[in-house]
């Protein structure tokens, strides 16, 4: 009883608006209800094999510019990443401001560079640098809501949602910003218009779309036509439950209810069980061409509800490993792979302490990992997942992936005891394998043990 209050308790929370917490879910309900969701999106090639990185210019440097963070592009190149997606440059709303910097979701001018992150060259530069070793960057866009003193609401009024008595509204209690009303064709033909301006101007490769599901699917799907034309674009949907979202306007959307199954693993509200059920219920929902996008921290889990080491503890590194093996595109937040230990102010300044430690170089391997073995790729190119059913159901995740080439087996101790998994699906474990992290050819035994949120993949090509 106990563990049903606290896990609907969270799951009601998860509804309202944390501060400027820009997400909407529910992991209660599947989001197709049972109903297959299938897409005719043509994913741009350079992203079935991609890791994305996001990037919070803000907090990124002590001077928090765009300039600043370009010196970083090299280093991210040679951790593996290939997509970065910044978070918004737009200028930011002043009016009804939050903190003293405000919020990168309140935006004051689509058509501009916020002066405190740079200029416009600063940002060519940047684009132009990634490009020039073979990566790719889109930019976050808030289509749902703008700050209240953009020039929009002035030239614009009609273009927002109003009270019975006239008033703009904002969305929730996002107090910041103001929300725009889809139903009026100006706004969705300027929305278009700006945005194929980014990508004709700069040449950004796509769009993180912020609130994604509160705009409606047809807007984004006559828009995805046009960027198209321009060059192949990437888009990624916030959001997890909108099904048509994906299925002609996004590549990807968000694993939230993977994520929060993995925080109520970690706190003990459940366990591999839930997990289980959970990747079974996938497969009878999405189309393996649909990418997912798989985390264990952004930018709201970071400022709202803690770093990955508050909410997993020890079990960090063994959901990290998850999140690059399971189907789906692996994200990693500024400053995980330096084990960030803190919550970042989201309205003020409040730079990323630079580290080394052991979490560049886990960060590596794993991105190694994928990149190395085509059955972790994304999408339909990637192995197909089979979870495994085997003894100590309770304490460890274990799965196959499978395609033409490869065959992995993934097993993974999700306590912080010791633990043994013993095999009974005979044909998933048949066969020589290499043990990858310790690079040695290996026969997968009948009992495997495990330690405390251990882990062992094991790859044969066939």
């Amino acid at each position: 009883m106990m563990k049903g209050l606290i896990q609907l308790a969270f799951i009601t929370v998860l509804f309202i608006s944390i501060c400027s917490c820009r997400y909407i879910t529910n992991t209660e309900d599947s989001p197709a209800n049972g109903k297959v969701i299938n897409t005719t999106v043509e994913h741009p090639d350079w992203t079935e094999n991609a890791v994305i990185y996001e990037v919070n210019i803000r907090q990124y440097t002590p001077e928090g510019t765009l300039k600043a963070f370009t010196e970083h592009i090299s280093r991210l190149k040679d951790l593996g990443v290939d997509i970065l997606w910044l978070m918004p440059i737009h200028p930011i709303g002043e009016k009804n401001r939050k903190g003293k910097l405000g919020s990168y979701y309140s935006i004051k001018d689509y058509y501009a560079v916020n002066p405190e992150f740079g200029t416009k060259e600063d940002l060519i530069d940047l684009i132009r640098e990634a490009h020039a070793m073979d990566m790719y960057v889109i930019i976050d866009w808030v289509a749902n809501h703008t700050a209240y003193d953009n020039l929009l609401i002035k030239e614009h009024p009609d273009w927002y949602k109003k009270d019975s008595l006239g008033k703009i509204i904002s969305p929730f209690d996002w107090t910041d910003v103001a929300q725009l009303n889809y139903e009026k064709q100006e706004l969705r033909n300027y929305m278009t218009k700006v945005m194929k301006y980014w990508v004709e101007e700069y040449d950004v490769d796509g769009f993180r779309c912020d609130v994604a599901g509160m705009v409606p699917c047809s807007f984004w799907d006559s828009t995805r036509k046009v960027l198209d034309e321009i060059k192949p674009v990437f888009m990624l949907a916030e959001d997890e439950h909108e099904n048509c979202l994906v299925e002609k306007a996004f590549d990807m959307n968000y694993s939230w209810e993977l994520h929060h199954i993995m925080n109520y693993i970690a706190q003990g509200t459940m366990d591999v069980r839930d997990l289980r059920k959970y990747f079974k219920q996938q497969d009878s929902i999405y189309d393996p061409a649909i990418y997912r996008m798989n985390f264990t921290s952004n930018h709201d889990e970071n400022s709202w509800n803690g770093s990955e080491f508050e909410r997993f503890g020890e079990a960090a590194e063994a959901f990290t490993l998850l999140a690059f093996t399971v189907p789906g595109m692996p994200l990693i937040y500024s400053g995980q792979e330096t084990g960030l230990q803190k919550r970042l102010r989201f309205f003020d300044k409040d730079t990323i302490l630079w580290n080394e430690n052991k979490w560049e170089d886990i960060y590596y391997r794993f991105i190694e990992l994928k990149k190395g073995n085509s059955v972790f790729e994304n999408g339909a190119t990637g192995g197909n997942m089979n979870v495994l059913s085997g003894k100590s159901s309770k304490k460890v995740f274990a799965f196959e992936r499978v395609n033409d080439d490869q065959h992995a087996v993934v097993i993974v101790n999700l306590t912080n005891k010791k633990a043994e998994y013993k095999v009974n699906e005979d044909k998933a474990f048949e066969g020589d394998f290499i043990d990858y992290f310790a690079d040695e050819d290996a026969k997968i035994d009948k009992t495997i043990k495990l330690a405390p949120y251990g882990y062992k993949v094991f790859i044969t090509d066939l």
